[in-house]
C-alpha cells in the first residue's frame, strides 16, 4: 500500500518531514504541559548544573583509577589530563551533597500532603542534576526531568519520578518547559548548558517577559571566579540593579531561606 494512503497522523516519515516541523514543535510542547497539568504540579523550582560532576564516592574511584593509571604511564599526555580533570571534578563533588540537600529540603516543605508546588525540575542527566531529582527521591517526593536528544551525557537519571522523566528533540521548547511553571531558579557549577540557561532567565527576568523570581547561584567562589559579574556594570553594559537580580549562597538552608523569603514565608 502506498504510503499516501496512511492517514496522517500514522505516517511516520510525514510526520518527521521538514513540513511537519511546527507541528512536532507544538506537539513537544503540549505533551509535557498535559502531563504536568494531570499530574497536580503547580510550580517548578529549577535546578541547573554540570552532568559532569559525580557524587563524591564516585568522584573518589574516578580519581583513584586516574591517579593508578598516571603511575603506571606517568609520561602519557592523556593520563596526565585525565588525572587533572579527576582532581577538579574530587573538589567540586561537595557540589552534589549541597544540590540534593537543598532539593530535599524545597521537595520536603513544599510537597506536603499531596501539594505539589516547586516541583523539582532538572535536565534529567547525571552529575549535579542527578543529585536534584534525587533529593527529592530522598524525602519522597516527585521530581521532573527534561532530558533532550545528544551525543552524550543525556541518559535518564535513575531519580526523575517515572511519569515525570521527559524527552525532547528542540532546546527551545524544553527551555520553555523549564520557565513555564518556574518559580525559583538555582544554578549550581555547570557548563554553557549551565550558562545557556542561567542567561537566558536572567535575560528574560530583566527584560520583563517573564516575572521576576529568586535566582540562586550556588557556589560562590565559582561564580566569582568564573564571571566576573562588576566588569558588566563597569563597562556600561548592564545597570547595578541588574546584580540584584540574582543572590549567591553556599548553604542549602540559606539559599532556600532567600526563596521563602522572596515569597513573604517567614515560617519556619
Amino acid at each position: 500500500m502506498s504510503e499516501a494512503h496512511l492517514k496522517a497522523y500514522e505516517d511516520l516519515e510525514f510526520l518527521k518531514s521538514d513540513v511537519c516541523r511546527a507541528v512536532r514543535l507544538q506537539l513537544e510542547f503540549l505533551k509535557p504541559d498535559s502531563v504536568m497539568d494531570r499530574l497536580g504540579v503547580r510550580s517548578t523550582i529549577v535546578v541547573f548544573g554540570s552532568a559532569r560532576v559525580p557524587c563524591p564516592s564516585e568522584a573518589a574511584r574516578r580519581l583513584a583509577e586516574a591517579e593508578k593509571a598516571h603511575r603506571e604511564h606517568p609520561d602519557d599526555p592523556a593520563r596526565r589530563e585525565a588525572l587533572r580533570v579527576a582532581r577538579a571534578h574530587s573538589d567540586q563533588s561537595h557540589y552534589y551533597d549541597l544540590a540534593r540537600e537543598f532539593s530535599a529540603l524545597a521537595s520536603r516543605h513544599c510537597q506536603r500532603s499531596g501539594c505539589r508546588e516547586f516541583v523539582v525540575i532538572t535536565g534529567g542527566g547525571g552529575g549535579l542534576m542527578e543529585a536534584g531529582n534525587r533529593g527529592a527521591s530522598d524525602v519522597g517526593a516527585v521530581s521532573i526531568g527534561l532530558n533532550i536528544t545528544l551525543p552524550f551525557e543525556q541518559i535518564p537519571n535513575p531519580y526523575i519520578t517515572p511519569e515525570l522523566s521527559f524527552q525532547f528533540h528542540y532546546f527551545s521548547i524544553r527551555k520553555m518547559h523549564f520557565l513555564r511553571r518556574a518559580r525559583a531558579l538555582c544554578a549550581f557549577p555547570g557548563g554553557f548548558g549551565t550558562m545557556d540557561e542561567l542567561f537566558e532567565a536572567l535575560t528574560l527576568i530583566q527584560t520583563h517577559k517573564i516575572p521576576r523570581i529568586p535566582v540562586v547561584l550556588f557556589g560562590t567562589e565559582y561564580w566569582s571566579d568564573v564571571i566576573h559579574w562588576e566588569s558588566f556594570v563597569q563597562r556600561g553594559l548592564i545597570s547595578p540593579d541588574d546584580l540584584k537580580l540574582f543572590h549567591m549562597s553556599d548553604n542549602a538552608v540559606e539559599g532556600w531561606n532567600h526563596i521563602r523569603q522572596f515569597y513573604g514565608d517567614t515560617t519556619t
